[in-house]
C-alpha cells in the first residue's frame, strides 16, 4: 500500500478521493467504488500499486489504435478493480476481485521494472489497458514520466471517468488517449455501468485533445437491443465529428456474450456496417468495424483519393500509402501519429 494522490481529508476523518468523477467520500476503513482505494484512519491508501494482473507485448491495433503509430507493438499492463460495474465486461475476471483475491494473484512490476520489460520486448511504448487505468493512478503516473525519458510513447485505454484534476496531472506524460463511449444517453449508462454522471467522460476527453495535444480514438461496442439504435449511433458519430473533429477515427466493434449479458447474442455483422454507414453520414472520415477478422473496414482507404494506405487482417497490419502522417498518392491529412515521442511537453496552458 501507499498514500493516494488527489485526495482531501474531510471531517469525522473521512476523505474524498479526486481521482475519477465518482469523487467518493469514504470513512474510515471503507473502500471506494473502485474498491482499490481505502481509507486507513484518514490517509487514503492505494491498494494496487504496481500491482499487475497481466503484462504482455501487444500490437498497438489490439487496443484498438489504428492512426497512432501503426504496426508497432505496445508492453500492455493492467491491475484490478474498475470504477464501472458494466454488464459486459470482458475482463470481468479482473475488474470484479475483491482486493484481498487481488493481491493473491498480483506480480509486481515497479515503474523501472515496466520500462525495463518495454524495452526487453522490443516494444515502441507502454499502455495500461485492460481494466481502467485511472484507478492505479499513482503507479501509471510513475510509469509516464520513465517511458517519457526514455522515449517510449504511453497509452490510456480507458473509460474516459478520470477528472480533470487527474488529467492535467499525467497530461504532460500521456501520448493517446483510446476513449469509450459506450452510448449516448442517461438510461443506457444506467443500466450497462451504473453510471449516471456519464457526460464528464465527454468533457474530459476533449479537455486530453485540447489542453495536452493527445492523439484520441473512440470505441463504441455495439450491443443488441442496447446501444445499437440510430439515434444513439448518430448522436456518438455526430459527437466525435463536431467536437473531436472529422479524422477521428470511430471503432464500432463487436459485442460477443461475456459476464451478465450472456443470454444476449454476438452483434450482427449488418448491424456494425450500418453503425459504420452512420458514422460516415454523420461526417466522419474513418469508421472502424471491430473484432471482424477479415472484414473490409478494418482498413484505412484515403477519403479524398478513395486508395488503400494501411492494410490490416486480424492485428497484422501493414502501411502502403502512409507519409508523414498523410496520404502518400494525394497528400490528405490522415490524422496519423508517427515518429518519436516528445522527450517533453510544454504546459498547455504556456502554449495559448
Amino acid at each position: 500500500m501507499r498514500e493516494a494522490m488527489l485526495y482531501e481529508g474531510l471531517s469525522g476523518g473521512r476523505v474524498r478521493c479526486h481521482v475519477c468523477q465518482w469523487r467518493c467520500v469514504i470513512a474510515p476503513g471503507r473502500f471506494g467504488v473502485c474498491r482499490v482505494r481505502r481509507n486507513e484512519d484518514g490517509l487514503l491508501s492505494v491498494l494496487n500499486y504496481a500491482e499487475v494482473s497481466s503484462a504482455t507485448p501487444d500490437p498497438i491495433e489490439k487496443k484498438p489504435l489504428f492512426h497512432f503509430f501503426p504496426a508497432t507493438q505496445a508492453f500492455s499492463l493492467g491491475s484490478w478493480g474498475c470504477n464501472f460495474h458494466c454488464k459486459h465486461c470482458q475482463n470481468w475476471e479482473i475488474s470484479c476481485l475483491e482486493p484481498e483475491a487481488a493481491g493473491r494473484a498480483s506480480r509486481t512490476i515497479s515503474p523501472e521494472d515496466a520500462i525495463a520489460l518495454t524495452r526487453s520486448h522490443g516494444c515502441e511504448g507502454i499502455a495500461w489497458t485492460y481494466n481502467e487505468p485511472a484507478i492505479w493512478f499513482e503507479y501509471t503516473l510513475d510509469s509516464a514520466r520513465l517511458a517519457r525519458e526514455a522515449g517510449l510513447y504511453t497509452v490510456y485505454v480507458t473509460n474516459g471517468y478520470m477528472t480533470a484534476e487527474a488529467l492535467d496531472t499525467i497530461g504532460p506524460y500521456l501520448d493517446a488517449f483510446r476513449v469509450d463511449v459506450k452510448g449516448f444517453s442517461d438510461s443506457l449508462y444506467r443500466e450497462l455501468a451504473r453510471v449516471s454522471r456519464w457526460r464528464g467522460i465527454l468533457e474530459v476527453t476533449r479537455r486530453a485533445q485540447e489542453k495536452w495535444g493527445m492523439h484520441i480514438e473512440v470505441v463504441t461496442n455495439i450491443i443488441p437491443s442496447m446501444n445499437d439504435d440510430e439515434r444513439q449511433l448518430r448522436d456518438i458519430a455526430a459527437w466525435v465529428c463536431d467536437s473531436l473533429g472529422e479524422l477521428t477515427p470511430w471503432h464500432v466493434t463487436r459485442f460477443y456474450p461475456h459476464h451478465h449479458l450472456r443470454h444476449l447474442p454476438p452483434t450482427p455483422v449488418s448491424a456494425l456496417e450500418f453503425a459504420c454507414a452512420v458514422g460516415k453520414e454523420e461526417g466522419l472520415r474513418f469508421v472502424y468495424i471491430g473484432n471482424v477478422p477479415g472484414h473490409g473496414s478494418e482498413n484505412t482507404i484515403c477519403y479524398c483519393c478513395g486508395r488503400l494506405v494501411i492494410a490490416r487482417a486480424g492485428y497484422q497490419t501493414r502501411l502502403v500509402g502512409v507519409e508523414d502522417s498523410r496520404c502518400k498518392f494525394c497528400g490528405a491529412d490522415l490524422n496519423i501519429r508517427q515518429g518519436a515521442p516528445p522527450k517533453s511537453r510544454v504546459d498547455a496552458d504556456d502554449r495559448h
